[in-house]
């Protein structure tokens, strides 16, 4: 969660249940709180939710990640040389 240091005093960002976070999120249909539950607990929240007690509570920005899809691999912003496989390497005849 999101914290902010206020003059050595520590602040995290509001967090909300996961049933206000469902009606935000997806209106006025949202999933059951058993499926939300489901997902808390299988990490398809990010970033994932805290359990206090038997509540989980959620930030606002938290986003759901479907499982079936692949994560987008980040762009290589390094301005140093591109790293080659080992195979790229080997065949090439250069050092590993």
């Amino acid at each position: 969660m999101g914290t902010v240091s206020n003059g050595g005093l520590t602040v995290t960002a509001k967090l909300m249940t996961l049933e206000e976070w469902a009606s935000a999120v997806y209106g006025s249909k949202p999933p059951a709180l058993a499926t939300l539950r489901r997902w808390a607990r299988e990490s398809r929240i990010y970033p994932a939710p805290e359990k206090h007690g038997r509540t989980y509570y959620v930030s606002a920005g938290a986003r759901y990640i479907d499982p079936s899809k692949p994560l987008p691999v980040p762009i290589q912003t390094t301005s140093g040389p591109i790293r080659r496989s080992l195979v790229e390497r080997i065949r090439d005849g250069k050092t590993a």
